[in-house]
């Protein structure tokens, strides 16, 4: 991410209500950024330039795990450009750029060529995933050592999985030996043959279903060959009672986290009545049971954290029968908003828990920011937790319009995004504006 003006101002946040599960605070503070890093955290704080937030929450910024930007390759459906200008206003500072793309990020050149862009082009801090293996095919694993040298932060399957549990347990050793955490879609492809979930809602609608147990099988062996090997592994978009429950039991026995989704979290598969391709996604939504248990999981600390799976797709992708439409939805400009509607003011989720998990706890598995300790990273979201409104395709930021809440009325929104020290989204208006 690169400062706009070279060099970052000494900005004092003035009374907004400081909420930090990773330091325990929770209290009306001022906070003090300097030199890029939170300064001071106290009372009555001044400074060259100030931000009253009164009736703001401050939270340390939030960090996405799990986002396609589509570049290389699909730039008409998301850039580095616009994905971090999506990420920003969604209240993120940190992302993690899957490997899924044209060509695939599988060499250290495509590598260091992102990371170039990202210094370039982000609003926001951006970490490379690189693949686990050639091309996502499942077979030949890619040259771990030399993608880290490189600078990539992790290596993943995801979009496709891996397919042989054999390919998996080696790619699990060297990305073990190499220093990189591995992040897994878990996903059975002799049992992943229907397009929605395999239940009631998919027979009502006449559509081919998958059982739950496509994802299920899958997280079973990832957790067992990560007991097994030792590899720092991170099972993304859990959406199963079965599967949130394995990783419970794991927990003891090997170095494994894992997140969910907002829409695991707040949707179910009774959108598929509707036969609109814009409700399809990979895992799919499921019914109101696994959501239940998979909010549960989140809610005990069972999973780690919420990653948005962010999947722009080009109107021509997802304007079409369900069946036929490609599988994914838009995710930063909602995860918050989504989740502080339907899970904390309904009482199923703590604001803190929430918070923990959209920002510390993802903030330490990337290793930067999640934290408003002082000398922590300047990253930082606020957010008017009383704002309503409703999400449509021209407040989107992304290039695509392919989200699930559209139409949706929501409550609570990102007002400001700080990265650094540097204000890159601010939304506050005159009312909470920065004066010199």
């Amino acid at each position: 991410m690169t400062s706009r003006n070279g060099r970052s101002h000494e900005l004092v946040i003035r009374h907004a209500r400081v909420l930090d599960p990773s330091t325990g605070l929770d209290a009306v503070k001022d906070v003090r950024i300097s030199g890029g890093r939170v300064a001071e955290v106290g009372d009555d704080l001044h400074g060259t330039r100030e931000l009253g937030a009164d009736g703001l929450y401050l939270f340390p910024g939030f960090v996405d795990v799990h986002a396609h930007w589509r570049t290389p390759g699909r730039e008409d459906e998301e850039t580095i450009e616009s994905g971090s200008a999506s990420a920003a206003v969604g209240g993120f500072t940190g992302v993690v750029m899957m490997p899924n793309t044209d060509p695939v990020v599988d060499k250290p050149v495509v590598v260091s060529g992102l990371l170039r862009r990202i210094e370039q082009e982000s609003r926001v801090r951006a970490y490379v995933s690189a693949a686990l293996h050639v091309g996502l095919k499942g077979e030949r694993l890619t040259e771990m050592r030399l993608l880290k040298e490189a600078g990539a932060l992790c290596v993943s399957d995801d979009g496709l999985g891996t397919q042989s549990a054999g390919v998996l347990r080696n790619a699990m050793l060297y990305a073990s030996s190499a220093g990189l955490p591995v992040l897994l879609h878990c996903e059975d492809h002799t049992l992943a043959t229907g397009v929605v979930h395999d239940g009631t809602a998919a027979a009502l609608a006449g559509i081919p279903g998958s059982p739950a147990s496509a994802e299920d099988v899958a997280t079973a062996t990832a957790l067992v060959l990560a007991t097994e090997t030792g590899a720092k592994s991170h099972i993304t978009h859990i959406s199963t009672g079965l599967s949130a429950a394995l990783v419970r039991f794991f927990a003891d026995h090997a170095d494994v986290t894992s997140d969910t989704t907002p829409h695991h979290l707040t949707l179910t598969d009774d959108l598929i009545s509707s036969l609109e391709g814009t409700y399809r996604v990979n895992p799919p939504l499921r019914p109101e049971d696994h959501r239940d248990a998979v909010t549960d999981a989140l809610r005990d600390g069972t999973l780690d954290f919420v990653a948005t799976d962010h999947a722009p797709h080009a109107s021509e992708e997802k304007d079409l029968p369900l069946e036929q439409a490609a599988p994914g939805f838009l995710g930063h400009e909602t995860a918050f908003a989504a989740l502080h509607t339907e899970l904390v003011l309904t009482g199923k989720l703590p604001l803190a828990r929430l918070v923990e998990a959209m920002s510390c706890a993802p903030g330490r598995w990337v290793g930067e920011g999640g934290s408003l300790a002082v000398g922590s990273p300047a990253d930082l979201t606020l957010v008017d937790p009383s704002e309503e409104w409703t999400v449509d395709r021209g407040s989107l930021s992304s290039r695509s319009w392919n989200s699930p809440y559209l139409g949706r009325r929501l409550t609570g929104r990102v007002v400001g995004t700080i990265v650094g020290g540097e204000l890159v989204l601010d939304r506050t208006g005159a009312k909470f504006g920065v004066r010199a």
